[in-house]
C-alpha cells in the first residue's frame, strides 16, 4: 500500500501534519475501522503501521493473531521508537 494513497483516501490529504484535531480523530476512525475488517496481511499490516503512526494503534499481540506478525509489529514499533529518539 502507498502511504501517500492511504493519506489522501483516509484522511483527505497526503499532509496528516496539516489536520485539525477533530479531522485526525475522524480519519483515524476511518483507518480503525478498515483495519478491523481488512483480511489481508500485507493490508492489514500497512494500515496496523498508520495508526502506529498516529498514535491509535491496538497492541501486537491484539491486533495480530499471527506470532510472526505480532514479532513484525512488535520490532517495527521498536525501530519506529528507536527512530523517534534521536529526533
Amino acid at each position: 500500500m502507498d502511504l501517500d494513497a492511504i493519506s489522501q483516501h483516509f484522511f483527505g490529504t497526503t499532509d496528516i501534519d496539516t489536520l485539525d484535531p477533530e479531522a485526525l480523530d475522524a480519519g483515524r476512525e476511518r483507518v480503525s475501522i478498515a483495519f478491523g475488517t481488512e483480511r489481508e496481511a500485507g493490508r492489514r499490516f500497512a494500515l496496523w503501521a498508520v495508526l502506529r503512526a498516529t498514535g491509535e494503534a491496538p497492541d501486537p499481540m491484539q491486533a495480530f493473531k499471527d506470532p510472526r506478525e505480532q514479532r513484525a509489529a512488535r520490532m517495527y514499533a521498536s525501530a519506529i521508537g528507536a527512530a523517534g529518539a534521536d529526533d
